[in-house]
């Protein structure tokens, strides 16, 4: 899969994909709200506290690209609103599930 191919919100970073995300916390429930400059934005119900959020997260994108929780590793800004979360699965897989995010 070309570079040029993938949405915008995903990078390629040797053999994976990294995912930007901008979120949300304490929202009334977690789910995809479309883009944010360049990023899958994602509202989550959880506070911004002791990384509730982060785990909240990482769980609720597990759960849509239905891969393993230790398939994702948040590398950047786990006290940032934007966060780039690394995604040990096949890039076709990723690609799907974002676009399907974002429909």
């Amino acid at each position: 899969m070309a570079d040029d191919e993938l949405p915008a919100c995903l990078t390629r970073h040797g053999e994976r994909l990294w995912l930007a995300v901008s979120v949300v916390p304490n929202a009334k429930r977690t789910g995809a709200d479309g883009t944010h400059d360049g990023a899958l934005r994602v509202r989550l119900a959880a506070p911004p506290v002791d990384g509730k959020a982060n785990e909240t997260l990482l769980a609720w994108l597990a759960d849509e690209f239905d891969v393993p929780r230790r398939a994702l590793t948040l590398v950047r800004g786990a006290t940032a609103r934007r966060k780039w979360v690394e995604m040990a699965a096949p890039p076709p897989v990723v690609v799907e599930a974002v676009r399907r995010l974002l429909a």
